[in-house]
């Protein structure tokens, strides 16, 4: 089965910083590509980064400069390290696993993504 994993989410003071990790069973890691998304209360769920099976990142442009993705494929595990976090970074972040054929341009999608893991709540004070 595939499984994928998420942590690393708290509660943290804006411009702090914190990682998220997400650990995948079940497939092999250069057969996905890796998406993080975040969904606020009320709002739709949005694509923030991702890496293709080659290991090509993409970031969202609220979000370039500050996040940054990056793989151990030894550990098939994939990170989000969130730098100068703002009020607005708050929401649920998930991490899921599109087919490698997706192309690149619709990585940002959500509804390009087979495979979901849970959620890790990312809050960021004022």
């Amino acid at each position: 089965d595939v499984q994928l994993q998420a942590s690393g989410g708290g509660l943290v003071q804006a411009g702090g910083s914190l990682r998220l990790s997400c650990t995948a069973s079940g497939f092999r890691r250069d057969d996905y590509s890796i998406g993080w998304f975040r969904q606020a209360p009320g709002l739709e769920r949005e694509g923030v980064s991702c890496v293709s099976g080659i290991g090509d990142t993409y970031y969202a442009d609220s979000v370039a400069g500050r996040f940054t993705m990056s793989s151990d494929n030894a550990k098939n595990t994939v990170y989000l390290q969130m730098d100068s976090l703002k009020p607005e970074d708050t929401a649920v972040y998930y991490c899921a696993a599109a087919p490698v054929s997706v192309r690149h341009e619709l990585l940002l999608r959500p509804s390009m993504y087979d495979y979901w893991g849970q959620g890790t709540q990312v809050t960021v004070s004022s």
